[in-house]
């Protein structure tokens, strides 16, 4: 019950009247005139009936202290039994603190991902969020269920806002250890062909750093390293990257006795391979329409240095004009197929034919290139199908198809095959899904027929005959186009069609591009869940094994969304790296960074909280070693004791009414006034 005021004048106004009151009053009093004391009892009067005291009595409505418990349901609490663990602590927890009189609970449970990308435990911004729905006056205490491997532990309790303890329950058990491999430096991309290194270390925790560990090193799932490295010092490899794309790195560490968790024992990243130049060497056997449409495809790619020769003056051409009058350069034969030929990443002949010009060797020396992992491809021409041809030369160990010397000269439009629809060089030229059915493009009118024996025949053209043949040979690739009219469809006969994108299609998978492979496994991460994409042309590849960032495996469906293309999801369940394999291909997804501070050090602890706990009161205690007892404490009393945890008595309360009691109402105030004034007239008149 308090007193309070409702002046009829403002505050100033009442202040001015007091002072001139006392004044008067003071005055009067001193010179001991007739009448003073009652003059200020008249004066005291009239200020108290401006003031307007009253009674006020509030309704209060005591409110529940509130104990807030914060479950850590991150992936470090899936380590052995630490979820089993908080569960039967927040059982019990619950159980005791419903015992407490005059207590709400409030139970959140987090995961705690952080959302910054660091791969680390961030349960304090949910604490956050939790109080800002409260009321902070009624927070007795927090208890938090984890392992202490919380990364946003604030350095100080004034930003909770709060006066109570925060006492923390910590899973796990005693004297854990536990062995971790951590990428030091691993690049983003890498040149093809050039060194690139990956540096990495191996600690074990709490040992001193001392001894050997047994680590492999894989690209691409294959074994490029395996060896013993030292404890706590920096290992580095080198290797190169033979392919443009990403290619996936992994480096394992073998167990160490009695290891906490594997999970941090395994880490890679994906490093792209990017090409300096693309370097093609294009050779035209003769002038003929249909070479700008080479030239212009391979000159539009600014990552192609393109080395064009066009065969103007063969040698059998004799008709005296002096040597000196002629502005033509020799051709550079040796140069380019025995010196430099491995330089180049794709030779093209372009209706190419035996003049002499070449001799067998360097026919030769192009097989061993293709062999050792060069690209050719054949544009053929009409000369194809005569005893000129190159395909009596050594090229045609290699070929794919062989000339039976005639040539079809009819109009047809160049059709996809079965294997052309799955196929990534031609799949999703056209849109038809029969057979029957023809795509909207231009003929052609001119067709070498050939007996295919190796290869994919992914275009076919009149007569059903091959058109576009892709084969692979050692470890290079070989490409035949059996036909010299695809310029048609740059000058957009009859509508035209797709020819750039085709021949782009055609040279980028001939230089092994990772997108045009036909048979291929890739993962990424996509919206919180791990997407695996698998290319093939054969059926259609119904599951994958996924290894976990854990070291478990789970089996993934996949269907097919596409001619060739079968896909599959499954949501993320821990951070870390992601191995999928279709029992040849191997393929890898980081989950987060490839060093997540969830794991940095595994170990249970309280070393995070220490401060926090001593600044707030709370204390902690192994759950291992059972459930503390729980107090209601005052706000000055010990929040903490002898294997007891204190709940702070807030008393806090919800006014819902008040009453008001007007302490001089009307009738009595007026005969206070003129009571006293009439006292004092007396008193002075006498």
């Amino acid at each position: 019950m308090d007193i309070a005021l409702a002046p009829l004048l403002p505050g100033w106004a009442l202040l001015v009247l007091a002072v001139a009151a006392a004044i008067i009053g003071g005055l009067g009093i001193f010179r001991r005139g007739r009448g003073a004391w009652l003059r200020l009892l008249f004066s005291i009067t009239m200020l108290a009936l401006l003031a307007n005291p009253a009674l006020v009595r509030e309704q209060r409505e005591a409110l529940n202290d509130l104990v807030m418990v914060m479950v850590d349901r991150s992936p470090s609490q899936g380590i052995e039994a630490r979820q089993q663990q908080a569960d039967n602590a927040l059982n019990e927890l619950q159980q005791k603190l419903e015992m407490l009189p005059d207590t709400e609970v409030r139970v959140v449970e987090t995961s705690g991902q952080d959302a910054g990308g660091e791969g680390g435990t961030f349960l304090f911004s949910e604490v956050g969020r939790v109080l800002a729905e409260a009321n902070r006056e009624q927070v007795g205490a927090i208890f938090v269920i984890s392992d202490g491997q919380v990364h946003d532990v604030p350095g100080e309790s004034d930003s909770l806002g709060i006066d109570a303890p925060l006492h923390l329950l910590r899973t796990g058990r005693d004297n854990e250890r536990d062995r971790r491999l951590t990428l030091l430096n691993i690049p983003s991309y890498a040149l093809v062909g050039r060194p690139v290194e990956v540096t990495f270390r191996v600690d074990d925790l709490p040992e001193a750093q001392e001894g050997r560990a047994r680590v492999r090193v894989l690209l691409d799932g294959q074994v490029i390293e395996e060896s013993a490295v030292p404890v706590g010092q920096e290992h580095r490899v080198a290797f190169e990257l033979e392919r443009r794309g990403p290619a996936a790195i992994e480096v394992e560490v073998e167990a160490a006795p009695d290891e906490l968790t594997l999970i941090n024992n395994r880490a890679g990243a994906i490093i792209n391979g990017v090409r300096d130049r693309l370097r093609v060497l294009l050779i035209s056997g003769e002038p003929h329409v249909g070479e700008r449409a080479w030239r212009d495809i391979l000159k539009s790619d600014p990552s192609v240095d393109l080395v064009h020769f066009t065969i103007l003056r063969p040698p059998e051409k004799q008709d005296g004009t002096p040597i000196s009058e002629l502005a033509l350069i020799a051709f550079p034969t040796r140069e380019l197929f025995e010196l430099k030929l491995h330089e180049f990443d794709l030779v093209v002949f372009d209706r190419y034919i035996r003049r002499g010009i070449l001799p067998t060797s360097y026919y030769e020396n192009v097989v061993s290139y293709v062999e050792e992992g060069g690209a050719l491809l054949e544009a053929a021409g009409p000369a194809t199908a005569t005893p000129l041809s190159i395909h009596r030369t050594p090229l045609r160990a290699i070929l794919p198809g062989q000339p039976t010397g005639r040539v079809v000269e009819v109009g047809y439009k160049p059709q996809l095959t079965d294997v052309g629809r799955r196929h990534p060089v031609t799949s999703g030229l056209i849109s038809v899904t029969s057979d029957q059915e023809e795509p909207a493009w231009g003929r052609w009118f001119r067709l070498i027929e050939t007996e295919t024996t190796e290869g994919d025949v992914v275009m076919s053209g009149a007569e059903n005959l091959p058109l576009l043949v892709l084969s692979r040979v050692g470890e290079g690739r070989i490409a035949q186009i059996n036909s010299d009219q695809i310029w048609l469809w740059s000058r957009g006969y009859e509508g035209g069609g797709p020819q750039a994108e085709l021949l782009r299609r055609t040279a980028h998978w001939l230089m092994k591009e990772p997108d045009l492979e036909e048979e291929d496994l890739r993962a990424e991460i996509q919206d919180g869940e791990l997407l695996v994409t698998r290319r093939s042309l054969a059926e259609a590849i119904d599951q994958v094994e996924v290894t976990l960032p854990d070291g478990g495996r789970q089996t993934l469906a996949l269907e097919e969304v596409e001619p060739g293309v079968s896909a599959g999801r499954m949501p993320l369940s821990q951070a870390g790296l992601y191995r999928v394999s279709d029992g040849e291909r191997v393929a890898l997804a980081p989950a987060g960074p490839a060093n997540p501070k969830e794991y940095e050090d595994p170990r249970a602890s309280t070393e995070l909280f220490a401060p926090l706990l001593q600044e707030t009161g709370g204390t902690h205690a192994a759950i291992s070693g059972g459930m503390p007892d729980l107090r209601k404490v005052g706000e000055r009393r010990d929040r903490h004791g002898s294997y007891w945890m204190g709940v702070v008595a807030h008393g806090a309360y919800n006014v819902t009414g008040v009453q008001r009691v007007t302490l001089l109402p009307g009738l009595i105030a007026l005969l206070l006034v003129l009571g006293t004034l009439l006292l004092a007239w007396r008193r002075e008149g006498r």
